[in-house]
């Protein structure tokens, strides 16, 4: 498996998590990771959203198929091992990670907030992570 995170800036636990558990998975083949425009900084939060691509795996089986009507054939179908409905179950399975906030059949989006006191300072801000994870081979959606 490839693991782009050129576009990254590496911000986010959350993100890195989710990475370092893609990165055991089998049934991908690439896992892109950038950041999002949406990501911004204020005195008392900080925004961050990362988007992550997946590529899932392919394999080959055989159909059987007529030709004509009469000739018995068979011809190869390419599929993908998993698609985003799957990698929904199995993170909804893990137990550090969970279920998804939102998913519809192309994406699954994490919404992840803790509050951050940094040392020496008696005011903190809150960390808020948004995280999309979209199939790099399905079609554009418009």
């Amino acid at each position: 498996m490839k693991i782009d995170t050129s576009k990254w800036s590496g911000e986010g636990a959350f993100t890195q998590q989710l990475i370092d558990w893609l990165s055991t998975l089998d049934s991908l083949t690439l896992v892109r990771i950038e950041d999002a425009p949406a990501s911004r900084s204020e005195a008392d939060y900080n925004f961050i959203s990362n988007e992550v691509f997946v590529a899932f795996e392919t394999a080959v089986r055989l159909e059987p198929i007529r030709r004509l009507g009469l000739f018995p054939g068979s011809r190869e179908v390419t599929y993908h091992k998993m698609d985003i409905a799957g990698l929904d179950a199995m993170l909804t399975a893990t137990p550090n990670i969970g279920p998804p906030d939102y998913a519809d059949e192309g994406m699954l989006q994490y919404l992840r907030t803790e509050r951050v006191v940094p040392p020496y300072q008696t005011r903190g801000y809150k960390l808020v992570e948004l995280v999309r994870i979209y199939d790099a081979s399905a079609p554009r959606r418009s």
